[in-house]
């Protein structure tokens, strides 16, 4: 079973933060020695206090400001949007070159994104209601196949009467 990023919550059937890569974080944390440089004529244990800050505020900071992909309470939320899950169609995933065509060459402009770099997956879900400008949503995710499977069981939720 794959955990990378993921994970289910109390009341949430899908849920994984957009978090860079580990090469990126990596990157962000090479500005503390940066900065640390910067400092170190005035005194070295300041200067390393100095470099040791940024760069745990710098990797916090873009693992904080991550957005999240989750299905909970009927809803697809993406980022900082979301939409009901009854007026959404039947999500399609792909990764590898079918992936980077979809995140190129075969990105609709009017839809919306959220798309990650670093990330293979990406689950495209059309938007079925008439009044909505928007007519898909595109998602980057590393579990297409648990994104979609989430999406659907939410779907059947909302159609099938309580017991």
């Amino acid at each position: 079973m794959q955990k990378r990023g993921c994970g289910i919550r109390t009341g949430s059937d899908y849920r994984e933060r957009l978090s860079p890569s580990l090469w990126a974080l990596v990157a962000a944390a090479l500005c503390g020695p940066m900065a640390a440089l910067v400092f170190s004529p005035l005194d070295t244990t300041v200067a390393l206090v100095i470099g040791l800050v940024v760069a745990v505020a710098i990797v916090a900071t873009l693992v904080a400001l991550s957005p999240v992909v989750e299905v909970r309470d009927g809803e697809l939320r993406a980022g900082r949007a979301h939409i009901a899950v009854d007026l959404l169609g039947e999500p399609v995933g792909v990764v590898a070159d079918e992936a980077r065509t979809a995140r190129g060459s075969g990105l609709n402009r009017r839809a919306w994104h959220v798309i990650r770099g670093g990330i293979d997956g990406i689950v495209t879900v059309p938007v079925t209601d008439p009044e909505d400008p928007t007519p898909s949503w595109v998602v980057s995710t590393r579990t297409p196949d648990r994104l979609i499977a989430a999406i659907q069981r939410a779907q059947v939720r909302l159609r099938t009467p309580r017991r």
